[in-house]
């Protein structure tokens, strides 16, 4: 599982909107309303390295009210909670 962790800048009277769009695209798992300098915090998890670029630029950054995006890709997980199996695709 890869899992890349975007920020987004929305446009602010549309943050909500954004946020029901990107989380309706495949590979997407969660968004979130943050504080700070950025809007949305987006989780994306995928299979393999090509679908990263398939679901942020080639639909995510696309999305009417997205301002600009930050993407950072996870190296490992450190929780409790065992991600793999909640996240898991089903895919051997």
């Amino acid at each position: 599982m890869i899992t890349a962790i975007v920020f987004v800048n929305a446009e602010v009277d549309r943050i909500p909107e954004v946020a029901e769009a990107i989380a309706a695209l495949d590979g997407v798992s969660e968004v979130y309303s943050v504080t700070g300098q950025i809007d949305l915090l987006v989780m994306v998890r995928v299979t393999r390295h090509e679908e990263v670029a398939a679901v942020i630029a080639d639909r995510l950054n696309k999305v009417d009210g997205v301002l600009a995006t930050e993407t950072h890709i996870a190296f490992r997980a450190y929780s409790r909670h065992d991600l793999e199996s909640a996240f898991s695709l089903g895919l051997d």
